[in-house]
């Protein structure tokens, strides 16, 4: 196991035993293995509370006393995804890699995700003791394995990171940074194809702390993350591979927090991934790794472990996650300071926001016209052509068409195209068909017309929309309805909640930076509403209407500061405990606005997932949505939406859509990530 440097803080979960004797231990697992049945509780606690190296003195003990082979006693005796973690615990960590990577080329198939995350995440002595353990136990060439069972991009850049040889000075030449930059740029965005040659040697190579510097100047030159990068140029397992090289450059026990959080949820899990990542970092920074899990998903690897599996493998794996860290909302004081740090990222981050439908070249709206007319007229319906147009033009062109089918034909295209589509496919074109200000003011009344309001669309348009898409809104509803916004919602709704919406509908939020003595101020006013602060001041009313005035007026870079001060002053994270110390619509509209705050393509990404997620489509969420997104951040929304749920929003449309529906969303969509 690789050490740690000098006078740095342990921070795995598991430590040496205090008066450990490996006699005794070892005669303990005999006594525990002896007879009819095994002790298993008696075998797991003694094993978890063990340091690797003392479980090696362990298992020379027992090969003395008994002249027998304790990891072949306990397999025999253990059976399942206990026996394998159990097993797992007793070889050296150097081995454990070597026999996880020779399970993932054996046989038929590859467990790419296995290679990915062992090689992409080790340290270079860490891949020299993984070659060396890997020659010993199986007499073979882990490169010539390697390359006998991947090939092209992929398996070039697995060789280049078995060779252990990642640089490790910490001093850092500006120049250099700069080149990597421009060649990364070159090799990709500026290269028709892609020159793969450079993102291999740059990222196999750079030491991590150059790296960081060249991947944050690659966001102020280029405009986008690296990952976006990748991800526009590379494909595939090769692609994947690089984005984990990323990730565990930029923080490799993000990366696990990360890999853990995807190998629990949902149906089932992947217990080889939880075990393999449980079992080789319990030494290294399961510390680091809990504290990044809390404050990126907001429950504690602890509490998902004990969800997501039972019995005595449950058991071992709590001992080795070392502790809960889940204190109703509250951060550790180490996960408090992730918390602010990820604050101070997310106000630099300068990302370009990109929508997936652009104006179409050599636009010709004439030719639109006609072409609409014609799939119109006649017996049926060309619903491909419909598509094929309104969907590949942005909405100012949209606009021209109606105008020219007007003066062409003298019809209303909008009354052709509702008499000749039907269901969703027609709800869809028709949204495209109108200006998004008027899309938004139809979504809004329909929200409020009839028995029951849909409170979930008004917060989601009032909490998202700029100040001057609030305004074009507020016109557009009194142009179209001769009632103003304000007035609707104050005779549909009522309490906290109609001063919320109304607050939002003024479209009055600041637009300047952040005022930091202003931040600190209000997050004590959110503290003491959210009954957390350690000296409460002034009457509740008064609170409730600062607190409702800051989340409602102030700017997004002054609202990150006042978030991140808040987690400072409390060691709390305000999304949490809204959502703890609020309820309903008051808490679902706060909530709203601190996840827009944060990261906007972010909530509409989880947004769309949760309107197609489980038995049932919510059409309506999913149309409004990809409508009012496609020219804004939609690009965006889709590469939040892979990095989060793991599948693309091209797949999860093509799973639960179908037919014209489906083909237009597709379009919209933009593209397979």
């Amino acid at each position: 196991m690789a050490k740690p440097a000098q006078g740095a803080k342990y921070r795995g979960s598991i430590h040496d035993f205090p008066g450990f004797d490996p006699s005794q231990d070892a005669e303990a697992l005999y006594t525990a293995m002896k007879g009819f049945g095994s002790d298993k509780e008696a075998i797991l606690e003694l094993i978890t509370s063990r340091s690797n190296r003392q479980r090696q003195e362990i298992c020379q003990s027992y090969k003395s006393l008994y002249g027998k082979d304790l990891i072949a006693d306990l397999k025999y005796e253990l059976t399942g995804k206990f026996e394998r973690l159990i097993v797992g615990l007793m070889r050296p960590l150097a081995y454990c890699d070597a026999k996880e990577i020779k399970d993932a080329i054996a046989g038929i198939g590859t467990d790419e995700k296995c290679l990915i995350e062992i090689l992409a995440s080790r340290t270079n002595e860490q891949i020299h003791q993984l070659v060396a353990a890997y020659k010993d136990a199986y007499e073979r060439d882990l490169e010539a394995d390697i390359i006998g069972d991947t090939s092209g991009h992929f398996q070039k850049m697995l060789v280049v990171l078995l060779q252990g040889t990642r640089e490790e000075d910490d001093v850092v030449s500006e120049d250099l940074v700069q080149q990597d930059v421009q060649d990364l740029y070159e090799a990709g965005e500026l290269k028709w194809g892609t020159d793969e040659a450079q993102f291999i040697y740059i990222l196999g190579n750079r030491s991590k702390q150059h790296l960081r510097l060249v991947f944050d100047e690659y966001l102020k030159t280029t405009g986008k993350p690296i990952e976006a990068s990748i991800r526009g140029e590379l494909s595939g397992d090769f692609e994947k591979l690089m984005l984990a090289v990323v990730k565990c450059i930029r923080s490799t026990p993000e990366y696990f927090a990360e890999r853990l959080f995807k190998a629990m949820k949902g149906l089932g899990t992947r217990d080889n991934t939880l075990i393999r990542i449980m079992v080789s970092r319990s030494e290294l920074d399961m510390l680091d790794i809990r504290e990044i899990f809390r404050t990126k998903y907001e429950k504690s690897l602890y509490s998902m472990i004990k969800n997501d599996t039972s019995g005595d493998y449950k058991k071992a794996l709590l001992k080795l996650c070392g502790g809960d860290d889940d204190a109703a909302g509250q951060f550790f004081p180490e996960a408090a300071q992730v918390a602010y740090q990820m604050w101070e990222l997310s106000a630099v981050a300068r990302v370009e926001l990109k929508g997936t439908v652009r104006p179409v070249d050599n636009f010709n709206p004439d030719a639109d016209a006609k072409a609409l007319r014609k799939a119109m007229k006649g017996l049926g319906t060309d619903e491909d052509t419909i598509i094929d147009i309104i969907t590949h033009r942005s909405n100012a062109q949209r606009q021209q068409i109606r105008q020219t089918f007007k003066s062409h034909f003298g019809r209303d295209l909008m009354a052709d195209l509702k008499s000749e589509i039907s269901g969703d496919l027609a709800r869809l074109i028709l949204g495209l068909m109108m200006p998004p200000a008027h899309y938004d003011a139809k979504q809004l009344k329909k929200a409020m017309e009839g028995a029951g309001t849909d409170e979930k669309a008004l917060i989601e348009i009032l909490a998202t929309r700029t100040n001057a898409e609030i305004r074009a809104i507020c016109e557009a509803y009194k142009e179209d309805y001769h009632k103003s916004l304000e007035d609707a919602l104050s005779s549909d709704t009522s309490g906290h909640f109609k001063r919320i919406l109304i607050s939002l509908a003024m479209g009055n939020r600041e637009e300047g930076g952040e005022d930091r003595d202003q931040a600190r101020e209000d997050a004590q006013v959110a503290a003491e509403i959210l009954e957390i602060a350690d000296t409460p001041s002034g009457d509740k009313t008064s609170l409730e209407t600062r607190f409702m005035t800051i989340l409602c007026t102030r700017s997004y870079p002054h609202l990150r500061r006042v978030f991140q001060e808040f987690v400072k002053m409390t060691n709390y994270d305000v999304e949490h405990t809204i959502k703890k110390e609020m309820s309903g619509d008051v808490r679902d509209a706060f909530v709203a606005i601190v996840q827009s705050v944060k990261n906007k393509p972010l909530f509409f990404a989880d947004k769309l997932y949760k309107s197609m997620k489980g038995a049932g489509t919510d059409e309506k969420t999913l149309t409004r949505i990809m409508v009012s997104r496609s020219e804004i951040d939609l690009l965006n929304i889709r590469r939040e939406f892979i990095e989060k749920y793991d599948k693309s929003l091209h797949q999860a449309i093509e799973g639960d859509t179908s037919g014209d529906f489906l083909k237009a969303l597709l379009a919209i969509c933009g593209g397979e990530d």
